[in-house]
């Protein structure tokens, strides 16, 4: 069988691999056909799915497994062919994007956007008379209770905040998603880790926001779409609420979009699993799939009705 995987980089942090498989690496996205395009059973695509390289699976007519880098796999859900199992890369983003969750929470309220604008202009931007916030004692609703969910539950913990776990079925310790609109009028914080699916596209609208309480922040690490970006401009508009994300909808935000100057609002441009151990974890996680693949084992992580 023959794996072709993205990054040359890979190659090494396979580990030891059957005799019977042979690795190429990906030269360019979507890159050149290979000589034998039946031979290629095993499909490693570069991190961010472009059209093209999701149209490019079906030159690929002997691909029995396509093994993602990323977390989320709405680009590819119900745009394969039949026959061919999709996983994710569950747990590989838990700990860089549970980082970012902390970091964004941490950075927003205890107000340094505002003191690394104070510094831009050199000025001394502290006013004793208006303290920061802080993360301690906060209720957090945590919207999305898979690997990267729990994983910022965990980090959570040492800072004595309540959290609360919502997910897309009640489960020990985790409500259903029917029961949110009653849970976010006490959430000081409503942290997204959703995967994109039609259920979860838009989730955050008018409404959702509406029943955030005053002065609560919601923090996204999940997908754009997952919010409806006009009904956020709106309600940031208001100073009611405040917003830290790494995602949205457009993306790359437009430079004359309204979110750019508005100061309740934290913005990273999509950087929360681009961590330097990244394509370590990943591809132990490729070099596992492959040994199972050419076992005859069970595929994890594989990708059903978009979860």
């Amino acid at each position: 069988m023959k794996a072709w995987i993205a990054h040359e980089e890979g190659r090494s942090l396979l580990g030891e691999l059957p005799r019977q498989v042979t690795v190429e690496v990906l030269a360019e996205a979507p890159g050149p056909m290979p000589s034998d395009p039946d031979s290629v059973s095993f499909w490693v695509p570069p991190f961010l799915a472009s059209r093209e390289e999701v149209e490019f699976t079906g030159k690929l007519t002997g691909l029995k497994v396509i093994q993602l880098l990323s977390a989320g796999a709405d680009a590819w859900v119900g745009r394969i062919p039949q026959g061919i199992a999709l996983c994710d890369a569950r747990g590989v983003h838990s700990s860089p994007t549970s980082e970012w969750v902390l970091t964004a929470l941490l950075s927003y309220l205890h107000a340094f956007p505002a003191f690394i604008r104070g510094q831009a202009k050199r000025e001394w931007s502290y006013d004793p008379y208006t303290p920061t916030d802080e993360l301690a004692g906060k209720r957090v609703l945590i919207v999305g209770a898979g690997a990267i969910g729990v994983a910022t539950a965990a980090r959570l913990a040492p800072f004595g905040v309540t959290v609360t776990m919502v997910a897309r079925t009640a489960r020990d310790g985790v409500h259903g998603i029917e029961v949110l609109p009653r849970l976010l009028p006490d959430a000081d914080v409503v942290i997204l880790l959703v995967p994109l699916t039609d259920l979860t596209r838009g989730l955050v609208d008018a409404d959702f926001l509406r029943r955030m309480p005053d002065g609560a922040l919601l923090v996204n690490a999940a997908r754009g779409p997952v919010v409806h970006t006009d009904a956020l401009v709106a309600e940031l508009t208001t100073g009611r609420i405040g917003a830290a994300v790494d995602v949205t909808d457009p993306e790359p935000l437009p430079a004359d979009h309204p979110l750019w100057t508005m100061p309740n609002f934290l913005l990273t441009p999509h950087v929360g699993g681009s961590v330097r151990g990244l394509l370590p974890r990943a591809y132990r996680l490729v070099g596992d799939q492959i040994r199972r693949y050419a076992a005859g084992e069970p595929l994890i992580n594989e990708v059903r009705n978009g979860y």
